[in-house]
């Protein structure tokens, strides 16, 4: 189980964090990277069985609407928690702050947070977590919601890009253990960008 985690640890971050500005270029430098690394046997969360006819994840459409910049606060003093998975395992995370944004008009706020195992590692020292799900989750996209890989921001924005959204290895292999969006993170609209659900 260690190697497996530690496997996640290493591949689930090197997807590309998200850019100051919307950019179709990165956001399709991503899908073309995630579909090398689930193509691959060493790195791939895929089942031999699934691997073996794999040719590319499904994505829904770019769109610049679930492009983002947030406002960012920063919430000093958070104890760390054990974060639920899917499994019996309890890392510890911290709420390292919260974001607003708003999307069609309508006003949203999401927890972002920081893997304190994960940062004792110089390479992710400034890596961010930003779990959620969405009214798409369970029907065209996992029901478990998505993850988002972040940095921590220099000011009081972030940027968020939905289209860099990606499914938890759970998704696609019961062997892995993945956190369980917090209820606070479900958004109350359709984010139609990222991930599609692998299976129908």
């Amino acid at each position: 189980m260690k190697t497996i985690l530690s496997l996640v640890f290493l591949t689930l971050f090197t997807f590309g964090f998200a850019q100051e500005k919307f950019d179709v270029a990165s956001v399709e430098k991503f899908q073309k990277d995630l579909n090398i690394e689930y193509a691959d046997a060493k790195t791939s969360p895929l089942t031999a069985e699934d691997l073996a006819v794999f040719k590319t994840l499904d994505f829904y459409p770019i769109n610049e609407k679930f492009f983002v910049v947030a406002k960012f606060v920063r919430t000093e003093n958070e104890r760390p928690f054990e974060m639920k998975t899917s499994t019996d395992r309890r890392p510890m995370y911290v709420k390292y702050g919260e974001v607003s944004f708003s999307i069609d008009g309508k006003s949203f706020k999401l927890n972002i947070y920081k893997n304190i195992e994960l940062s004792k590692n110089s390479a992710y020292k400034d890596y961010l977590f930003l779990p959620f799900s969405d009214l798409t989750s369970g029907n065209e996209s996992y029901i478990g919601g998505k993850y988002i890989d972040m940095k921590i921001p220099k000011g009081d924005t972030i940027a968020i890009d939905f289209n860099t959204s990606y499914n938890p290895y759970c998704a696609y292999s019961h062997r892995y253990s993945c956190p369980k969006v917090p209820l606070e993170n479900d958004l109350n609209i359709e984010i139609k960008a990222g991930v599609k659900k692998f299976h129908d």
